[in-house]
C-alpha cells in the first residue's frame, strides 16, 4: 500500500474533503555511489562546520536567510512551523480553468490525491463533477515549508483525482530573453511551401500516445553496460558524432526525402507507424528486436535530413 507524504483537505467553496497526497511517479533514474579511486573505499559527506571543521549533529542544525555576506536571519523550525498552519493543512482550490490554456513548462511534479477514511462519497462527487466539466483546478497549498501552485484534475479513467506542483509566473523565464539567440525574423522565417511541407510528415507521423511504447532505452543500456562490467567482460568504447542541423537550403530537399521515404514504405505494404523503440540500435547485450520497414525509413531519412 502506498505512503501518504501529506494530509490535508481540498478547500472548494464550502466543501472540504480529508485527501491523502500520494507520489505519482517512481524514478528509475541509475545512481552511484562516490568511491575512492584507488581503493574502491567509500566516501561518505558529513555535515561540518566552516569554523572549526567539527561534524554538526542534524539536530543542532537552523535554518538561516543570507541577508549579507555572512550574515543570517535565523529562523527555527518552531517559526517556520507556525507560519499560518491553516494554509499548511489545506488545498485551497481558487480557480477553474481549461486545461489547453496552461503551458506545459509551468507543471512540475506529479501526484495522486485520494480520499482520507470517510471521505469517499465527497472525493467521489468532486472527481466526477470536475471529469464532466472537464476544468482543471487551480489552487494553493503548503508542503514542506514552501507554498506551491498546484493543477488538479481527473486522471485519464475520470475516477482518481492527480495533482501536479505548478511554477509561479516569476520563475518562469521569459521567452524574449531568447531573442536575441533566434536570430532576425526575416533571416528564419519559413517559406510557406516548407511548412505545409513540414505539416505533411508531421501528419504521416501522427498517431495516439501511448506512453508505454517509450522506454528509457540509454538507461537501459547503461544497466547492460554495468552488468557486462560485473561479468568481467571487456568494454570497447565507440566514437560518436552529435548531428549536424540541417542548413536552410537543403530544408525542403530534407522534408521531401522524409516523407517520399514514409509514403513510400506505406505504398510497399509496410505498417504506416514507425516504432518508437526502434530509433536506436539495441545494447549489445540485449536481443535484436525486429524493426518494421517503416522503422527503417524513418531512421534513414533522420540521417538525410541531418546532413
Amino acid at each position: 500500500m502506498p505512503r501518504a507524504i501529506w494530509t490535508g483537505s481540498i478547500s472548494f467553496g464550502l466543501l472540504n474533503v480529508p485527501v491523502r497526497l500520494y507520489s505519482a511517479v517512481s524514478s528509475r533514474s541509475i545512481r552511484f555511489r562516490e568511491l575512492r579511486e584507488k581503493d574502491g573505499s567509500r566516501v561518505r559527506h558529513k555535515r561540518v562546520a566552516e569554523e572549526d571543521g567539527e561534524e554538526v549533529a542534524y539536530d543542532e542544525i537552523v535554518k538561516g536567510y543570507e541577508i549579507a555576506p555572512d550574515q543570517y536571519v535565523v529562523m527555527t523550525r518552531d517559526e517556520l512551523e507556525a507560519l499560518d498552519p491553516k494554509r499548511s493543512k489545506t488545498i485551497e482550490i481558487e480557480d477553474f480553468v481549461d486545461l489547453d490554456q496552461i503551458d506545459p513548462i509551468y507543471f512540475n511534479q506529479p501526484y495522486y490525491i485520494g480520499p482520507a477514511q470517510g471521505a469517499e462519497r465527497a472525493y467521489a462527487l468532486l472527481a466526477q463533477a470536475m471529469a464532466e466539466q472537464r476544468k482543471v483546478a487551480i489552487a494553493r497549498f503548503v508542503m514542506r515549508n514552501k507554498e506551491s501552485l498546484a493543477a488538479i484534475r481527473t486522471s485519464a479513467d475520470g475516477e482518481v483525482l492527480t495533482l501536479a506542483t505548478m511554477r509561479f509566473a516569476d520563475e518562469v523565464v521569459p521567452t524574449s530573453d531568447l531573442e536575441d539567440v533566434l536570430g532576425e525574423s526575416e533571416d528564419v522565417e519559413p517559406r510557406k511551401r516548407e511548412i505545409e511541407m513540414a505539416k505533411a510528415l508531421i501528419d504521416s507521423l501522427a498517431t495516439d500516445f501511448d506512453p508505454s511504447s517509450y522506454r528509457d532505452e540509454y538507461r537501459e543500456e547503461l544497466m547492460s553496460l554495468i552488468e557486462r562490467k560485473a561479468e568481467g567482460k571487456s568494454i570497447v568504447s565507440a566514437d560518436s558524432e552529435a548531428p549536424k542541423p540541417t542548413k536552410a537550403p537543403d530544408l525542403m530537399a530534407a522534408l521531401e526525402e522524409s516523407l517520399a521515404a514514409i509514403k513510400g514504405e506505406e505504398l510497399s505494404g509496410g505498417a504506416k507507424k514507425p516504432s518508437s523503440t526502434a530509433k536506436r540500435k539495441p545494447s549489445p547485450s540485449r536481443s535484436s528486436d525486429s524493426k518494421s520497414s517503416t522503422a527503417k525509413a524513418k531512421s534513414k531519412s533522420k540521417a538525410k535530413a541531418a546532413k
